[in-house]
């Protein structure tokens, strides 16, 4: 409908036709966001945040929400993780809708749970941020390593990036649930392939992927810099 109209005055046999031309509009979306990476849409959705500032709450919450659909790539493997991303997310969520304005900074969400003593909390928002970003970091890593080594198995790849990242901060239960995790880590070419979209090759996707770490990067030094300056960087699980 055109700015302005009013759609009480159109007859049915407009109105059924508008419908049709909206569903085709959203079918061509989604066949032109099925042609492009998952890399590169998440790319393209982080660009539209990335003017809220480096600790920005809500840049930080796309990110986290878009390791959710990287980590479904993997598959069942990494469903542990996943639940804990999940939950965590909610948290800051929860927190950041209850005061947008005011909690638009990560920093100011810490500073204020500093000064209450609940920062470290086992169910505080401190504790959220310093989890979503280690498993971004272990993201970041594993593309990294996908991009810079192609002899690895994605087996090998997991590893590594597990081994940098997130497991000097897990006890022996998260570690117990990753050796098992990792025994079911699929072939590398299907999750290349997943990670591709049709009308893509390995080049443009390499390209995607330097793009994507560019943008994120920066978020997870200056989130890493404040917790640390807040002696909160060091904060391990069970």
């Amino acid at each position: 409908m055109r700015p302005g109209e009013d759609k009480g005055g159109m007859g049915k046999e407009e109105e059924e036709e508008e419908e049709e031309e909206e569903e085709a509009e959203k079918t061509k979306k989604k066949t032109k966001d099925k042609d492009r990476s998952a890399i590169r849409l998440a790319v393209e959705e982080l660009s539209l945040v990335e003017h809220q500032g480096k600790a920005s709450t809500l840049a930080f919450l796309a990110v986290s929400n878009l390791l959710l659909q990287f980590l479904d790539k993997i598959g069942p493997t990494v469903a542990v993780l996943r639940h804990d991303i999940r939950r965590n997310i909610e948290r800051l969520e929860d927190v950041y809708v209850s005061d947008a304005s005011g909690y638009s900074s990560l920093v100011d969400v810490i500073k204020k749970e500093v000064s209450e003593g609940t920062a470290r909390k086992s169910d505080s928002c401190t504790r959220a941020t310093l989890w979503l970003t280690r498993s971004m970091d272990f993201s970041v890593a594993l593309l990294e390593i996908l991009n810079k080594d192609s002899e690895l198995s994605l087996q090998q790849v997991v590893e590594e990036a597990y081994k940098t990242t997130l497991k000097p901060w897990h006890g022996w239960i998260s570690s117990a649930a990753y050796k098992v995790a990792l025994k079911l880590i699929p072939e590398k070419k299907l999750f290349i392939s997943l990670l591709m979209g049709k009308a893509q090759d390995q080049n443009m996707l390499k390209s995607d992927i330097q793009n994507l770490v560019s943008l994120v990067q920066p978020l997870l030094t200056d989130i890493h810099a404040n917790l640390k300056k807040l002696r909160l960087d060091r904060l391990k699980s069970t």
